[in-house]
């Protein structure tokens, strides 16, 4: 498992003591058995609305300009330990239910809690919000992460320069080259976490 902030238990029990409860519609999903009578699609349809439920914020997305702003949503309030019975439940009839990459590595074990991804979020926006050119990204669909677009990149390019966090390796962090067009295929640079990014990020700039 990546620990990547020593205090991370002390933001978890705050984050924790500051949740409501869970609300009614959800509390009666989670945990409970679908009933036999019910079809393969019909279970289908059921989980997927319960996680697009779970999913839904209030507010614009657009109008987030740093992922604390984005954190709105019952997956990021609701305690731990559930927003993960549910989306265990979701996975095993919808295997690929859209959810941010950091409930995908606490549920394989390779981060240790929420509080940890939330910190490494606004490790990397500390660092770009606070250089020229960088702007925050907020998701757009349910489930989606936000990113970093490098501004000054973006000049008649399909996607400008772009930092994300991803669970697919454990530095968490890549960054992705100008697409020049929609139909060209750009491979992200994997890094070593934020500390790597600092140390690189005039390189990726000067790309």
């Amino acid at each position: 498992m990546t620990e990547p902030l020593l205090n991370a238990h002390d933001a978890v029990r705050t984050s924790h003591q500051n949740n409501g409860r869970l609300p009614e519609q959800r509390r009666m999903v989670i945990g409970r058995q679908p009933p036999s009578g019910l079809s393969g699609m019909r279970v289908t349809s059921v989980m997927s609305l319960e996680w697009s439920m779970s999913l839904s914020r209030s507010g614009a997305a657009e109008l987030s300009r740093s992922p604390a702003d984005s954190r709105r949503t019952w997956i990021h309030r609701a305690p731990e330990r559930q927003v993960l019975t549910l989306y265990r439940e979701v996975i095993a009839v919808i295997p690929q239910a859209p959810a941010p990459w950091w409930l995908r590595a606490v549920h394989r074990g390779d981060l240790l809690h929420r509080e940890a991804g939330f910190t490494l979020e606004d490790g990397v926006h500390e660092l770009l919000s606070g250089r020229p050119g960088w702007a925050y990204v907020p998701w757009v669909n349910e489930g989606e992460d936000g990113y970093w677009e490098y501004e000054p990149s973006d000049n008649g390019v399909y996607q400008p320069i772009t930092v994300r966090l991803t669970d697919r390796h454990r530095g968490w962090v890549d960054v992705l080259p100008a697409q020049r067009s929609a139909n060209d295929s750009v491979e992200p640079v994997a890094l070593a976490g934020p500390f790597d990014l600092r140390a690189r990020i005039s390189e990726f700039e000067s790309w």
